[in-house]
């Protein structure tokens, strides 16, 4: 279709933007005028499209091309590539998949490639990945997410789902008309509301915040940084020592239960298990009494204060909000169930903005009231492989082949992984522990890296085929999670010699003999229309018409107009219980859970309650400060680390590390100061900024800045050197970043130049 009467458009994560050309080069992006707080992040794309860490074409590591599969493991990340071309590539990778099948069976073969990879429907990484190895036979996958793999696991106990809950969280329209008084624990950070997946038209996070305190709406940041909810909004501040909101909650339920504040006729009609859980609360299960007193021991807040918020929260009409954040904690689980008990005790689920919501502004998606739609995607298949692990226990999965794990009430057994592929997010970002992640990395025969820039995860490979970016091909933005539906128009030629994942997966399949199995004899342009027309069938069962291919093309972009009323979690179900049971074996809120007591996990019992993190300020261990590595707010994750809006945000090329003046001057600190953090599993650096919006004892360093290891140090600041690689529990197996203690000191005079964005030696 041709293109020339309207402006280049393209959708990401982190927003939608009209694309400028010249000469064959993209020289800019124009934010797009729908977008009424577009995020900068976009604009630091433009200078590396075509610079020093492009990949051209394809890469072989020198010492695994010169010995084969299994040769030198340990030199992923240091050694040298040697340029072939593709149809060496294609033997090369087509030849290794053979082996490992036919030697090991489809289970060797690791294709957890978890990220965010592009928003475009069709040329999703991924998807493109899981396909092609379907076709030969499958390969063991992960499950649950880095961002909420706690919440993922224990809420269907508790609610009978989790991602129906996100998709219905009761949005901001209804907030700013119902509630009076906005608990969040963990904030409403919305620099993580710039994102969302599968594209961004308009950023509404900062107006629904804004909207809501307008309204009159207060507001309480439950939170050890000030600067998770905007300034504006004149919220509280009541900073716990991080990992303790659990023992919060508890002592807000606490207060509840022995003033009389707690909703009976709503715990008797909507819940099961109270009794249960008023046993733990009273003592009269431990013989500890969960007062506000025993919780200000362990958060280090005044017991009147939790006493006054209790009392406030049943005084009103009340929203409690739960950052993701807070599952990515030793004992995850609980301050989710924590919540859900708070919130059934006050009896306002399911009413208009009130109730309980999970991650308001964790991205752009959450708050909005959306249409129910399904949008056509590229089809996976099946895969008949039974084998996965969680996310976060790759590295045990690499070091212990046929070691056991238990996840959700079972037990499973780790494969013996021969091959990795990773195409779309970057493991040496994500993942805990990464000098442990490193060493674990070198023990398959072989890792395979579809990516576009030479970043951690491209160094740490053995065969790096060089994929395009969602500007150098064709694609569309149709995306349940946001109103906006957006074409994605191809604005140059891909860079070098490279290629589109799907038409790299097109290749090695001919190579394979499995080229039709994977095309189904469709061109991509094909796969799109057929998707579309599956999208406009759902659409139209959703009371709302899409235009036609044609005129979709011809327009750009269509807006998907809101529902007619907005949407309130769990409202069916408070209407009628009975008629609309929640997926839970009762059909009702399981504040006390047979299933996972009967588990018998110590680590996660059939209530919440209140256990000590292995690292926290209230323990006993030799390091003092707390740190928290949140997201950013100059990139996704670590994409785009290496752009000019990331770049512009770091210190003499250091990450920024944000400290209490108090914890500062222990230390003989100064702001600008490059320092060294560090713990016993390794150290990194990052550039200092004194600040009084962290309490004293908590350190804030963003992730995603790209890993450049130097023995156990990172030169370039990534905080993920020093995360504990830990599950949250036996039950979910999450990760637990933001349960970690480190300490700080100035850096040494001769601190290490940082090669992050340094290409490896090309032969």
């Amino acid at each position: 279709m041709d293109t020339r009467s309207r402006d280049l458009i393209t959708t990401t994560h982190w927003g939608t933007y009209n694309v400028s050309v010249e000469d064959g080069r993209v020289t800019g992006l124009k934010d797009f005028a729908e977008d009424g707080d577009p995020s900068p992040i976009g604009h630091g794309i433009v200078d590396v499209l075509d610079g020093p860490t492009r990949i051209k074409s394809p890469m072989v590591r020198k010492s695994w091309l010169e010995g084969g599969p299994g040769t030198a493991g340990d030199k992923r990340g240091e050694d040298a590539f040697v340029e072939v071309s593709w149809a060496d590539a294609n033997r090369l990778v087509a030849a290794e998949l053979k082996r490992v099948r036919d030697a090991h069976g489809n289970a060797s073969i690791y294709a957890g490639s978890y990220g965010w990879a592009s928003a475009g429907r069709f040329h999703h990484a991924q998807g493109q990945l899981k396909r092609f190895l379907n076709c030969m036979g499958g390969f063991t996958r992960s499950v649950n997410t880095y961002s909420y793999a706690a919440a993922e696991v224990i809420v269907p106990h508790v609610l009978g789902t989790w991602f129906d809950m996100l998709a219905n969280t009761t949005g901001w329209d209804s907030i700013a008309e119902a509630c009076e008084l906005f608990v969040a624990f963990g904030g409403v950070p919305l620099k993580n509301g710039q994102i969302s997946q599968g594209g961004t038209g308009n950023h509404v996070q900062k107006q629904g915040l804004l909207d809501a305190h307008k309204a009159g709406v207060k507001f309480v940041n439950v939170s050890p940084i000030r600067s998770d909810l905007l300034d504006t909004v004149g919220a509280d501040w009541l900073s716990p020592r991080p990992s303790t909101d659990a023992a919060l909650m508890i002592a807000l339920s606490y207060v509840l239960l022995t003033e009389g504040l707690q909703n009976e006729a709503f715990l008797e009609k909507y819940t099961v298990g109270f009794d249960r859980y008023a046993a733990y609360l009273t003592g009269a299960e431990d013989g500890v009494p969960k007062t506000p007193e025993w919780a200000s021991e362990i958060c280090e807040l005044p017991a009147d204060d939790i006493r006054d918020l209790a009392r406030r929260m049943a005084a009103h009409r009340t929203m409690i909000s739960i950052s993701w954040s807070l599952t990515r904690q030793d004992h995850g689980e609980q301050p989710y169930w924590a919540a859900i008990n708070l919130a059934a005790m006050l009896g306002q689920i399911g009413l208009p903005g009130t109730g309980i919501g999970f991650g308001y502004s964790a991205t752009n998606k959450s708050g909005q009231s959306l249409r129910n739609m399904h949008f056509g995607s590229f089809p996976q298949g099946k895969n008949p492989v039974r084998n996965f692990i969680p996310v976060a226990r790759i590295s045990e999965m690499l070091e212990n082949p046929g070691g056991t794990f238990q996840y959700n009430g079972k037990t499973h057994e780790f494969p013996d992984v021969k091959l990795v592929w990773w195409a779309g997010g970057n493991p040496f970002h994500h993942h805990q522990d990464l000098n442990r992640l490193r060493k674990a990395w070198a023990k398959p025969d072989t890792v395979i890296v579809n990516e576009w820039c030479w970043n951690s995860l491209a160094r740490h490979a053995d065969i790096v085929l060089p994929c395009s970016t969602t500007l150098e091909r064709s694609d569309l933005g149709l995306n349940p999670r946001d109103a906006y539906q957006v074409v994605m128009d191809q604005a140059i030629e891909p860079v070098g010699a490279a290629k589109s994942d799907h038409d790299i997966f097109r290749g090695i399949a001919a190579e394979l003999g499995l080229e039709e199995d994977f095309t189904e004899g469709r061109s991509p342009e094909e796969w799109q229309k057929w998707m579309y027309e599956i999208s406009r069938q759902s659409a139209s069962r959703s009371a709302f018409e899409l235009p036609d291919w044609d005129t979709l093309q011809l327009k750009g972009w269509i807006k998907v107009p809101p529902p007619e009323k907005p949407t309130v979690m769990l409202e069916a179900f408070r209407e009628d219980p009975d008629a609309n049971p929640l997926k839970t074996p009762s059909g009702r809120i399981e504040m006390y859970s047979e299933t996972v007591a009967g588990f018998d996990y110590a680590d996660c019992p059939g209530h919440p309650v209140w256990m000590e993190p292995g690292e926290w300020l209230g323990g006993v261990g030799s390091y003092p400060l707390h740190m928290i590595s949140n997201q950013p707010r100059t990139k996704l994750h670590s994409q785009l680390d290496h752009g000019s809006v990331s770049r512009a945000a770091q210190i003499d090329g250091r990450e920024p590390l944000t400290m209490h003046p108090d914890d500062a001057a222990a230390r003989n600190l100064s702001d600008g100061q490059i320092v060294r953090i560090f713990n016993q599993r390794g150290d990194c650096y990052a550039g200092l900024r004194i600040s009084d919006e962290v309490r004293p004892g908590v350190i804030q360093i963003a992730t995603g800045a790209w890993y450049d290891p130097d023995g156990t140090t990172c030169r370039h600041g990534n905080p993920n050197v020093l995360t504990l690689d830990k599950g949250t529990s036996n039950l979910a197996q999450g990760p637990t970043a933001h349960s970690c203690l480190v300490d700080v000191e100035a850096a040494a005079e001769d601190i290490p130049e940082s090669r992050a964005y340094t290409p490896p030696v090309i032969e």
